[in-house]
């Protein structure tokens, strides 16, 4: 999806991108709980859903501009910090206690990180802040779905994610300088489908993750988040030709050990907590 995204991001506006993405999203779930008689649109904590929406809006705005600017094997392995900043915010805002251990984590995914974005790696500027923008919206993102959602159907809160971005995403579109028509019209063929290829992949991801974890526990899924990063640096690679070079793959090797660390810790936490983790958790993995 974000390789998709950075295709298209020449030609659509990210206001035109993200609306595609969740007014689309909205509309599958619409029909998806429409059609079953075991689900509901009703949702017993709205305001959760909303902050939860806005949250994950915000990271696929931030997602989309950044993929417009840089590499998507990069930008995956700034992304994949989430876990490392959930532990920094949950620290900052819970008050919780953070051991030596996860320090050393969140100091090691930072220096990964700067390895990737350092002068000379080609990410110009202000543009390195984006997907570390997104991160940290992810991050908080995931801490507050751990502790509501297990009070609501995944596939209502499903449908809010799609219902949430819509609405946010609605007042840029009209607000951008072209006529988003007339945009979409004028594309070419290969673009609209690419763009309807986008909403459908973050959709049926989120769905897929929720189903998985409905099937295994999620110390048993969590390392196959981290083969997005290998997937996205071949995807990079064999749609634009773009390769990380030593030191990026550097850094994104730190960040993975890292993260991949923190998401076990959490996990760990969590059983130990006797609280099963959420399986809408995982849902920034598709975005």
């Amino acid at each position: 999806m974000d390789t998709m995204v950075r295709y298209i991001g020449a030609y659509f506006s990210v206001s035109v991108v993200l609306w595609a993405r969740y007014g689309l999203h909205a509309a599958i779930m619409t029909v998806w709980i429409a059609l079953s008689a075991k689900r509901s649109f009703r949702s017993a904590n709205p305001m959760f859903q909303i902050a939860r929406g806005t949250l994950l809006a915000f990271s696929s705005s931030m997602a989309f501009a950044a993929l417009r600017r840089m590499p998507v094997a990069e930008f995956t392995s700034i992304v994949m910090l989430t876990p490392v900043l959930a532990t920094l915010i949950a620290w900052l805002w819970l008050h919780e206690r953070v051991s030596g251990l996860r320090w050393v984590l969140v100091v090691g995914g930072f220096v990964g990180a700067l390895i990737v974005i350092r002068p000379g790696s080609g990410i110009i500027g202000w543009a390195a802040l984006l997907p570390l923008a997104a991160a940290f919206s992810n991050a908080a993102f995931q801490i507050m779905t751990s502790r509501f959602a297990p009070h609501e159907d995944p596939f209502t809160t499903n449908f809010y994610t799609g219902v949430t971005g819509m609405t946010i995403a609605t007042p840029l579109l009209l607000a951008s300088a072209a006529d988003p028509l007339e945009v979409l019209v004028s594309a070419a063929p290969i673009l609209v489908i690419a763009l309807v290829a986008v909403a459908v992949l973050g959709t049926t991801g989120h769905l897929l993750l929720i189903l998985a974890l409905g099937k295994a526990p999620a110390s048993t899924l969590m390392p196959f988040q981290y083969v997005q990063l290998g997937v996205a640096a071949l995807a990079g690679y064999v749609v634009f030709g773009l390769s990380p070079d030593g030191w990026s793959w550097f850094g994104m090797a730190i960040i993975g050990v890292c993260g991949a660390a923190s998401a076990w810790l959490n996990v760990r936490a969590a059983a130990d907590r006797h609280r099963p983790v959420s399986a809408v958790q995982a849902d920034t993995v598709s975005e």
